[in-house]
């Protein structure tokens, strides 16, 4: 029987054991019984306390910063949990690498044994580049440099994971590349020509075409730019088009929430018409960030991504 600790980087205080990456977290495991031998693992090592073997085990990360194919800087967070192979972990618009949901789901992966690799699109958070309203099609081509970087390291990429646009951006990835089996769709839009109104306003089309650009402000202040161009491209995009493009091998999990305000959970049943490997699961309650029902997600996503991992395990014996 073991019992797992988080967060107990304070053991390691007075300890000569340590190495301290840049940023660590370590996880803690006790054996029972007493006389059990623990498994050795990479970067792992035992301290005896009050007669019991622990393992600790360091769960690393490190911030990697990858070009995409503008030259620009993608910075992202490598959490190692000793796994050679990675998830790939997507945010929404006008959002980040440190969305709660990220986060939580790289933390329900380090539990898991598996690392995983959250970063920000060009012009979003730490990366370099200027924000764009659509562009999806280009934030693909980021997710690409990003699994480049990793299979010329030798690392493997097991799952691509994506919230709203972010949704929408791996699965348009999984339609063009074909090199990644597991897909993960959590409250992606499935018609782009919707939800631009709420946005924008009704008259939009009319004042972006005679002026170039809108201008999005909350409460008086500033928020984004959205160009003529950037509006034609997200109306250019054909999720439906796309979808029909993906390999019946690709397994795709769609996740949506049934309260979602944002994307309607329409969105979520069209997908699952389409795509022909898919599973699709409703969370009742969820919204579009599934605010109140992260543990909900975080174990649905992590038992998708372990059951495709055994099931490739099983096919290669």
């Amino acid at each position: 029987m073991d019992i797992l600790l988080q967060n107990a980087s304070s053991l390691f205080f007075n300890s000569s054991l340590s190495t301290t990456p840049k940023i660590s977290r370590y996880q803690v495991r006790f054996s029972i019984p007493p006389n059990h031998k623990p498994r050795t693992r990479r970067r792992a090592f035992t301290l005896n306390m009050a007669h019991t073997p622990v393992t600790l085990l360091a769960v690393e990360q490190h911030k990697v910063i990858i070009p995409n194919k503008h030259g620009e800087k993608l910075v992202g967070i490598l959490h190692e949990s000793g796994s050679r192979e990675i998830v790939i972990l997507c945010h929404g618009f006008r959002s980040s690498k440190e969305s709660n949901s990220l986060v939580n789901l790289a933390a329900a992966l380090e539990n898991a044994r598996m690392s995983s690799f959250r970063f920000d699109f060009a012009g979003n958070g730490e990366s370099d580049g200027s924000f764009q309203y659509g562009y999806y099609w280009r934030e693909a081509e980021d997710l690409r440099a990003v699994i480049q970087h990793f299979h010329e390291s030798n690392r493997g990429v097991s799952a691509i994971v994506g919230h709203s646009k972010g949704g929408g951006v791996v699965l348009l990835y999984a339609s063009k590349y074909h090199d990644i089996k597991t897909v993960v769709n959590l409250s992606g839009r499935y018609d782009l020509k919707v939800g631009i109104e709420e946005r924008l306003g009704k008259d939009h089309i009319e004042r972006i075409r005679k002026d170039g650009f809108i201008d999005v402000t909350r409460s008086g202040n500033f928020e984004y730019r959205v160009t003529l161009e950037s509006l034609m491209d997200r109306l250019d995009t054909n999720m439906h088009e796309a979808c029909l493009q993906i390999d019946k091998e690709c397994r795709v999990l769609t996740v949506h929430g049934s309260l979602d305000k944002v994307v309607p959970t329409d969105d979520a049943y069209e997908f699952a018409k389409i795509i022909p490997n898919h599973k699709l699961h409703i969370i009742e309650g969820a919204d579009h960030s599934f605010t109140n029902h992260q543990d909900e997600l975080a174990s649905v996503v992590v038992n998708f991504i372990k059951e495709t991992l055994h099931q490739d395990r099983s096919t290669a014996n």
